[in-house]
C-alpha cells in the first residue's frame, strides 16, 4: 500500500446511498413507536372491522353501493385515506416535532446528507410505511367482502396527491409549533378530520353549509376521490385531485418557507 492511501476511502456516501439508508433508518424508527404504530396501523384496522361487522352505523343505501351493497364497501376507501392522513400528517408532524426539539434535524443538518435528501427520506419512509399499510388494510377489507372496482392508475393518483397534501400539512406543523403543541394539534386535528372527513360519516348528514366546507378538505377529496373510483367504478376523479394539489401545493410551499429547524 502506498503511504497516504486509506481503506476504507474516507468522505461521504454517495447521495442515493445515503438517502437509502435514512429512509431505512426513518421506517424502521417509525414502525417501533408504539403511538405511530397505533396511529397507522392499528386504529384504521380497527374502524375498519368494527363499522363493517357491527350495525353501528346505518349508511344511506346511496351510500352503501345501492340494493345489496355492504358496509365495507364505503368504509374502505375512506379507512385507506385515514391510513394516509395518519402517516403523511399525524405521525409525520409528531415525529419531526420532537425530532427537532430535541436537536436531531439540526445535527443531521451539518451532516453531509442535505436538508433536501432529508425530506426526500422522510417522505419516502412515508410512502413506504403507507404501502405496508395499504397492503394489511386491503387483506382485511377483502376478508370482509370488500369488492373494490376503477382503475389503479387513479387510486395511485389519489393517495400519491394526498400523501403531497398531508405531508407538507405536517411538516408546517411540525416546523412551526412546539413539540408539545405539535403532539396536541396533531392528534385533534386527526380526531376532527376523522369525524368530519367522510372516512366513516358521509358528508350528506351535515348541514348543506357544513357539506361545502367539509368537502373542500383534503381528507375528504382523498376519501371520496377513492370511494368514487372503488366503490362506484368512477374514471379519474379530477374535482378531488384539484383540491388535493391546491392543498399539497400550500402545504409543502407553506413548509419549505416557514419551517425552523431548531
Amino acid at each position: 500500500m502506498s503511504l497516504g492511501t486509506y481503506t476504507p476511502k474516507p468522505g461521504a456516501a454517495p447521495l442515493p446511498r445515503m438517502i437509502a439508508a435514512q429512509t431505512a433508518f426513518e421506517t424502521r424508527m417509525l414502525l417501533r413507536n408504539g403511538e405511530q404504530l397505533l396511529l397507522t396501523v392499528v386504529i384504521p384496522s380497527l374502524l375498519l372491522v368494527l363499522f363493517s361487522t357491527v350495525d353501528i352505523l346505518t349508511l344511506p343505501t346511496a351510500a352503501t353501493g345501492g340494493s345489496g351493497g355492504k358496509a365495507v364497501d364505503f368504509l374502505a376507501p375512506g379507512v385507506l385515506a385515514l391510513a394516509v392522513m395518519s402517516t403523511a400528517f399525524t405521525g409525520q408532524a409528531i415525529a419531526t416535532g420532537f425530532e427537532r426539539r430535541y436537536g436531531v434535524l439540526k445535527r443531521l443538518g451539518a451532516s453531509p446528507l442535505p436538508r433536501w435528501a432529508l425530506m426526500s427520506a422522510k417522505t419516502l419512509s412515508v410512502l413506504a410505511t403507507e404501502v405496508l399499510q395499504i397492503v394489511l388494510l386491503t387483506v382485511i377489507a377483502f376478508a370482509l367482502g370488500w369488492s373494490p372496482h376503477g382503475n389503479p392508475a387513479s387510486v395511485l393518483l389519489l393517495l400519491v396527491l394526498g400523501t403531497a397534501a398531508f405531508s407538507g400539512l405536517g411538516l408546517l406543523m411540525a416546523g412551526t409549533l412546539k413539540a408539545e403543541a405539535t403532539l396536541a394539534a396533531a392528534n385533534l386535528v386527526f380526531l376532527l378530520l376523522l369525524v368530519g372527513g367522510s372516512v366513516i360519516v358521509p358528508l350528506d348528514r351535515f348541514p348543506d353549509g357544513v357539506q361545502s366546507v367539509l368537502a373542500l378538505l383534503p381528507i375528504s377529496a382523498l376519501s371520496d376521490g377513492l370511494r368514487n373510483v372503488l366503490q362506484h367504478g368512477a374514471g379519474v376523479p379530477w374535482g378531488d385531485l384539484g383540491i388535493l394539489a391546491v392543498w399539497a401545493v400550500l402545504g409543502l410551499g407553506a413548509a419549505a418557507r416557514l419551517f425552523r429547524w431548531d
